[in-house]
């Protein structure tokens, strides 16, 4: 509890704001306005009104905190709603007021992309197209690149409706992907876009979406601001907390309680099932390797892809998976959960599996595989009681996964 606690407090959101703005103060303006985005947005927002004086606010995020004269408005996620889309009217409306005397500090993370959108198709397309990605398992930089052409404030959008009226932008990043790619997070509202209509066009096609999406998603494609745009001229985009932090804290904690630590990697992808099965596999290595304790740390996000009606998510899924491979291992924890606190569509953030897990399992006439052809490690983990709840985080880098050997 106390190495995952440190990793926590890391990338705790209004910490790492305050943090970053006594180190980096604020360029001087007539008016400052913040705008909060994501799962964390309350919390940043919070921070830097604590240290600013703020003309103005807006925060958009999925669990509303009351922020004295600050509007927040809670959109949809993960596929976005009337919320999202009054979100998205709300934000183009407030960037409105900028001008060339003013500054405008966005803080953004995780979920932004579906808690706030302006779309160029409708909402039905646009929620069709979200349940079809859902369902595929393609990767959330995959998912964003076909948003971020489909949206008026996705792949620099925010940044060009307030640019374009003088202001400037300074972007204060929590970040949720792997390789903390700026245009990913949040789809990137004031970051340039990379991404070309032809590399949506390669993700359809890579998931065999065409004939599962509506025709509009197609025919509405455009193209996002380029990396050369000179609105981004007047834009900084800062990352001020993301999963290797989390990681290296949760690192220097076990180092500290006399585990031989070594961190695995901080982009796990792939499907979450088989990620399960192979770090389990690299915990018997390590055990054959390493002298106990130890503690192998990683981080990423993985993917689903929807074979069952199950219940669960990315973080249950991948535990699910090491249940067979760690069976009979002593004294041996497997530890996988989202930051956020949110894992899927369900209350847990993740799971715990150890090396008896599969057979309290089989004693209850439950089998991992079984569950896994479902996609229900919720119901797995819940009735072995191993399921992870803490609630929403109110910070959102992606997720972790701790294995111990003791």
């Amino acid at each position: 509890m106390r190495i995952l606690a440190s990793a926590m407090n890391a990338v705790d959101a209004g910490a790492t704001v305050e943090n970053y703005l006594r180190e980096n103060p604020l360029p001087s303006a007539r008016r400052v306005f913040a705008f909060g985005l994501g799962k964390a947005a309350c919390a940043m927002t919070s921070a830097l009104a604590e240290t600013t004086r703020l003309t103005a606010g807006l925060v958009v995020t999925k669990h509303a905190t009351a922020l004295s004269g600050i509007p927040v408005l809670e959109g949809n996620h993960p596929v976005p709603g009337l919320g999202s889309i009054n979100a998205g009217d709300a934000a183009l409306k407030f960037v409105s007021q900028l001008t060339q005397d003013d500054l405008l500090v966005c803080l953004i993370s995780g979920g932004g992309s579906a808690l706030m959108t302006a779309p160029r198709i409708s909402l039905e397309d646009l929620q069709a197209l979200t349940s079809a990605l859902l369902a595929c398992g393609a990767r959330i930089d995959e998912f964003n690149t076909l948003r971020r052409h489909l949206d008026r404030l996705k792949g620099g959008g925010l940044a060009h409706a307030a640019a374009s009226r003088g202001a400037r932008i300074i972007s204060l990043i929590l970040s949720d992907v792997v390789n903390d790619s700026v245009e990913a997070i949040a789809s990137g509202p004031t970051a340039p876009d990379p991404t070309t209509n032809a590399d949506a066009l390669s993700i359809i096609a890579k998931y065999d979406l065409k004939d599962k999406i509506p025709a509009a998603v197609i025919s509405s494609l455009c193209e996002t601001s380029k990396p050369d745009a000179p609105i981004f001229g007047r834009v900084q985009n800062k990352i001020i907390a993301s999963n290797l932090i989390a990681l290296r804290a949760a690192q220097f904690q076990a180092q500290a309680d006399g585990f031989e630590t070594k961190i695995l990697c901080a982009d796990l992808q792939g499907e979450a099932s088989r990620v399960g099965h192979e770090t389990a596999l690299q915990i018997k290595d390590s055990i054959r390797k390493l002298n106990r304790p130890f503690c192998l740390l990683a981080g990423g996000e993985t993917t689903v892809t929807l074979k069952g009606n199950g219940k669960g998510g990315r973080n249950q899924e991948l535990a699910l998976g090491a249940v067979d491979a760690l069976d009979g291992l002593q004294s041996v924890i497997l530890v996988s959960l989202a930051t956020d606190g949110e894992d899927g569509p369900t209350d847990a953030a993740g799971a715990v599996v150890t090396g008896d897990s599969a057979q309290r399992a089989e004693r209850l006439g439950m089998s991992a595989a079984d569950y896994l052809s479902r996609n229900d490690a919720y119901a797995f983990f819940d009735a072995l009681g191993d399921l992870i709840r803490i609630g929403p985080s109110g910070t959102n880098v992606n997720d972790l996964a701790l294995c111990f050997a003791f």
